[in-house]
């Protein structure tokens, strides 16, 4: 159902060479988050993340990926994924998901975050919780990663996760099946498929060595998808606001070193009591 049985794993060198590229993808992150205000359009954030990636002796992964025409990907208010960069501007309030991929010496890294233009004073009670879901429900996908588990244990932590989030927050959340995570190395998008819900099929066994990218995609109320005419922009079909959260991990017999954090992703395993194990 979703891919190859078998999982691609990295050798220690290979993956400390993703963590270089992983690590040029959170700084332009962050970097972008700090630009993001009220009246910037797309097109200029956009060509800040190029510069910096480009500085840094990256290239960015999505630029002419299958024709796509920026390096990043931006997405307002109902557009889930895939929204392409252009003379759009954002305002105070609108929810931006802001998504990214270098590439260094020939390996991806790729993450995304999602976030209120003007600050989390401009926006709407249920849009934070919405952002605060899905971030959680990614590092509940992450943590549970470790070898020797079934990969598609990721998917159940992340809909057990947003199950409880609607609870607590007294909220529809719809979960985004049509878009998945995935392997990731030599390659932005690999073998295997990580769905971000449960699934009948355990999914193959983690090994040691194993890279991927966990990216759940969020609603606040349907979960269906339409592509815009530009055969890129995902949104949803009921008009409902979207946040996406992504980062790429790696999985030893240590345990878990999160690629395009720029602290490895110690802070939040260590909320969660999974290992954090950064390679020296």
């Amino acid at each position: 159902m979703f891919g190859r049985r078998g999982l691609d794993v990295k050798t220690p060198d290979q993956i400390r060479k993703m963590r270089v590229a992983g690590l040029v993808v959170g700084e332009t992150l962050e970097l972008i988050r700090g630009q993001v205000g009220d009246g910037m359009s797309t097109r200029d954030l956009d060509a800040s993340a190029e510069e910096y990636i480009r500085g840094r002796g990256a290239t960015p992964s999505f630029l002419g990926y299958h024709g796509f025409t920026g390096s990043l990907c931006i997405s307002v208010n109902e557009e889930v994924v895939h929204g392409i960069p252009g003379p759009r501007t954002v305002r105070d309030g609108d929810l931006v998901s802001i998504d990214c991929g270098a590439i260094v010496d020939g390996w991806h890294g790729d993450a995304a975050i999602s976030l209120i233009v003007g600050g989390r004073l401009a926006a709407s009670a249920r849009d934070l919780a919405l952002i605060d879901a899905t971030e959680a429900s990614m590092w509940a996908g992450i943590a549970a990663l470790a070898v020797g588990s079934a990969l598609y244990d990721v998917g159940a932590a992340v809909e057990d996760c947003i199950t409880e989030a609607a609870r607590a927050d007294g909220a529809t959340y719809g979960i985004v099946e049509d878009y998945v995570g995935h392997g990731i190395g030599t390659e932005m998008h690999q073998d295997p498929q990580v769905p971000n819900y449960r699934v009948r099929d355990r999914g193959p066994i983690v090994r040691s060595g194993v890279t991927v990218a966990i990216e759940p995609m969020i609603t606040l109320g349907s979960a269906e998808t339409d592509v815009l005419d530009d055969e890129w922009t995902v949104v949803t079909q009921d008009g409902s606001r979207a946040a996406h959260w992504e980062h790429s991990v790696a999985v030893t017999d240590a345990g878990i070193w999160v690629l395009t954090a720029l602290d490895g992703g110690q802070k939040c395993l260590g909320a969660l009591g999974a290992p954090y194990a950064p390679l020296a």
